[in-house]
Formats: structure tokens, sequence, C-alpha cells
């Protein structure tokens, strides 16, 4: 079996006699993400969404409902790394465990109380995260950011021949609804002789997707891009925070430190590489004269299924807005296919020296934008640098994000005659300085 072939479990007539998942925006049972939450006054476990609901995966283990014994160990753990370590074949035995238990009513009197409203669960992360790698492969916002400050040359040589990434800080990641304090660093206005440690004034929000390591690598034994799909457990939603003002100053010569790791949200559902089978599409062709990636980076079935038919949004609630009781304004959208490099190419490159991935490592794409501002990624992008503050519907503007301000990522998976999915939201409010 192919790692983009579909089944049962992705049957578009299929139900579940959890009635809210019928159409569900995120979470029909076309989905079931894996995730950790806790119930009321109760500790946390493994979970799936099915519509409004979550089906408790560790109690269903416990009463032994599940026929690997493999399954029913990871399942009851407080993450999902034992889970990601499995080898696919497993994961995909317990989607269709799981479709097959909230699809037939045999099972509704036993699953019943094993179902709790999302809106009174506290979610966690997903997994304990040993590694935290944030990448670049949004094409088009590193050419919008690169054309800021190099008009003639927005890319760097080597951007087209090579994934750039840089080893974020994996002990700052937080699930959505953890508000996110402004952080203080060094910056230097243009203006001035020496830097001052201040709270930021340019605090930004990225657009990004999550890649959740599945089977790790041995140490000195690189990943084939053969092999990649192996190694990739499912897809979330990733806010990169990030402080221009620090990151400008502190990039050169290292790259990006204090700018980036003081905070990072994803939202808390993974949206499994089982369950994103129908929603593969062909890598977009390379624009006319660009490189064709080296050998160990080409792979003729990543190619043709690489891509994904994923829709991004971002919104922003200001304070004004909450008080005024408006809905959160939408700032842009647009497609995941947007990446210039596939999940598979960048986890082929992270390990191609040898580097050990581990199960519950968490990669970040990078910001995807688009061509034309309906799809920019960034308010460093939106606003041009901060020369041009981005109208809100209400009369406001923002140049970038200011206290009180609540950013939204979500995202649609849809296909022909397939049912729509989605990742749920990943917001979180910034809070003023320290």
């Amino acid at each position: 079996m192919n790692w983009w072939s579909t089944d049962e479990t992705h049957d578009a007539q299929r139900t579940s006699w959890v009635k809210s998942a019928q159409g569900h925006r995120d979470f029909p049972i076309q989905n079931l993400p894996l995730g950790v939450f806790s119930p009321q006054q109760q500790g946390p476990r493994i979970g799936t969404a099915i519509g409004d609901a979550i089906l408790d995966l560790t109690a269903c283990a416990a009463e032994a409902l599940f026929s690997s014994p493999a399954l029913s160990s990871c399942l009851q753990r407080h993450s999902l790394n034992a889970l990601m370590a499995l080898p696919s074949a497993q994961r995909q035995l317990l989607r269709q465990h799981i479709s097959r238990f909230l699809s037939d009513p045999q099972y509704r009197d036993d699953l019943t109380p094993h179902l709790y409203p999302q809106a009174e669960c506290t979610m966690h992360l997903p997994a304990q995260i040993g590694d935290f790698t944030d990448f670049y492969v949004g094409l088009h916002h590193a050419e919008n950011i690169g054309r800021q400050f190099r008009p003639d040359n927005p890319l760097l040589p080597n951007y087209k021949h090579i994934p750039i990434g840089y080893h974020g800080r994996a002990s700052s990641v937080r699930a959505s609804g953890v508000n996110v304090r402004r952080p203080s660093g060094q910056r230097k206005a243009p203006d001035q002789d020496l830097p001052r440690f201040e709270p930021s004034q340019r605090l930004d929000y990225e657009l990004e997707m999550g890649v959740w390591i599945s089977e790790g690598n041995a140490l000195g034994q690189p990943i084939s891009i053969a092999d990649a799909a192996q190694h990739f457990a499912g897809l979330c939603l990733l806010n990169d925070w990030s402080a221009r003002d620090f990151q400008a100053w502190e990039y050169q010569p290292l790259g990006p430190f204090l700018a980036k790791n003081f905070h990072s949200s994803v939202s808390p559902w993974v949206v499994t590489a089982e369950a994103l089978a129908p929603y593969r599409i062909a890598q977009p062709p390379r624009p006319a004269g660009d490189p064709v990636p080296l050998p160990y980076l080409m792979d003729v079935d990543d190619q043709a299924h690489g891509g994904f038919a994923i829709q991004l949004s971002v919104y922003l609630l200001t304070d004004q807005m909450r008080q005024s009781g408006d809905a959160p304004a939408l700032l842009s959208q647009g497609p995941a296919s947007n990446m210039y490099w596939t999940v598979h190419q960048i986890i082929t490159h992270h390990a191609s020296n040898g580097c050990n991935l581990m199960a519950g490592d968490l990669l970040g794409t990078g910001t995807i934008s688009a061509p034309d501002i309906s799809g920019f990624g960034s308010l460093m992008e939106l606003s041009n640098g901060g020369t041009s503050p981005y109208p809100l519907p209400n009369g406001e503007s923002r140049s970038f994000l200011q206290d009180g301000d609540e950013v939204i990522l979500r995202a649609q998976a849809a296909a022909p005659d397939r049912a729509t999915i989605g990742f749920g939201e990943c917001r979180a409010t910034i809070l003023s300085a320290l």
C-alpha cells in the first residue's frame, strides 16, 4: 500500500453516530486527529476529535478494545511519542479501529461514557518535543521579505538548492491558547548609535505548518527520500512568533536566536499522515530555469504526491474588536502548495548528514505566503516592513502586533468527492512585556 493510498476510512459517505461530526468544519469521521487532553478534574490522556467531542482512547485501550497489544500499550501514555514511533501499518490499523467504532452504532453504548465535550477539556502538547527545527520553504515569503532588503536579488544564492532551516527551541513550544508574553531584548533602530534593551516593538506572527516526526533514525544513518514517508506522523498549525527588531540586530552572522526562541504555538491536534492521504497533490513544478534538486532530494512519487491541498487562513482579534463584540478579521489566506520544498524533502535533508530525528520531534515549514497581499503570512509582509500599516475592517490598522491582539490560524484540507477536514485552531493573545 502506497503512502498516498486511501481506504474505507476516507469514504466521504461514511457517517458517525456522534451527531456533531456530520458536516463538522474540522472533525468529521474522515479526520480522526490525535491529541492529548484532560477532562475536567482528570489527568492527561490520548484522544481523538470527533465533531465537538473527544473520544478517550486511553480508556478504550484500558478496556482492551484494540486488538494490537502494541497499540494498547502506546495509548495508555500521556503523550503521542510512543504511538508516533510505531510503524505506519500499526498507525493505520489504529485509524481503522477508531473509524469502525465511531461509525458502527453497535459501539455507541460502550463508547458514549468515554466521550467528552471538547469545550470542557484542556488540550496539551501532543508530544514531548525533543527538538524543534524551523525551515524556510515558503518561496513567496522568502521573496517578499528579501525584496525589502535586497530589491534586485531577494533570494540568497543557496535558496533554490537547499532547504534552509535553523534549530529552534523546543522548551518554549506551547499548545494553542497559551498567551504570549511580549519579549524584551536588544534592538537597534537605524537612527540609533547603540542598541537598547527594551520590549519588542515589531512583534509578528508567522503562518506555518508543523511537521511531526514518527519513526526516528539512528545517529549516522540518513533517511532516503524514498523512505521519508515512514518518518512523517502528521501535520499541525504552527505560529513561530518573531520579534523582527531583535532579529534584524542579532541574526548576522549566526542567524535567529532570541528573536525566535521566546514562544512558538501549535494547534493541539495532529492530523495524521494517514488522514491526509486523499488531499495529496503533485508538488507544483518549479519555475523555468530553477535548478533541479540534487538526487538525494528527488523522488518521482514525492513529486507526484508530496504536496497538500490545504487552505491556510490567518485572523486577528484586537482588544477593540473584542470589546465591541466584532468577529475576528481575516488577514490573509492561501494554499500550502506555496511550499517550495516538500515535507519529505525537508525530513530527508534534515537527516542527510546523519542527524538522528526522534519520534515527537517537530519541524516547522517556515512562513507560507502567496505572491500577492491576499495570502501574505506575516505582518512584516502585509505592512511592507511597517511602512504601510495594514487596515482592519473596524478602522484600526496594524504594522505589528499590539498588546491584547489575538492571532488565530486555521486550515482545511479539501479534495473533489472527499469530505473536508480541518486542523482546529492555533490561537494566542499577546500580553504586555514584564
